[in-house]
């Protein structure tokens, strides 16, 4: 798994749950969407605000700051006032571990 960090144990978050991590310098959210984990940058495109302070719900992800939401397997945003895509990262589960690919 060239270029893959571990990052948590593979049942370390419980669906809705989020946790910081930071891979290669990048500060980034490792998020559990109904069982399925998805790694994102931390900071809204929109504004500079951590996605951390907001919500987990459907799939997206929520910035409590002005309310876009970002699709947690693409990084689009899904409605205003966000129009630029956050970054998403390769989540991999292997031996108990999550990787991620940063």
């Amino acid at each position: 798994m060239e270029g893959y960090v571990s990052v948590a144990a593979a049942d370390e978050l419980k669906p809705a749950q989020m946790k910081r991590i930071a891979v290669g310098g990048k500060r980034l959210l490792l998020c559990n969407s109904s069982g399925t984990l998805h790694c994102v940058d931390e900071m809204c495109s929109h504004e500079d605000y951590s996605l951390y302070l907001g919500c987990i719900r459907d799939g997206k992800i929520k910035c409590s700051l002005h309310g876009s939401y970002f699709d947690l397997a693409t990084g689009k945003p899904t409605c205003e006032p966000a129009d630029q895509p956050i970054q998403i990262y390769p989540v991999k589960i292997d031996a108990g571990q999550v990787w991620v690919k940063a």
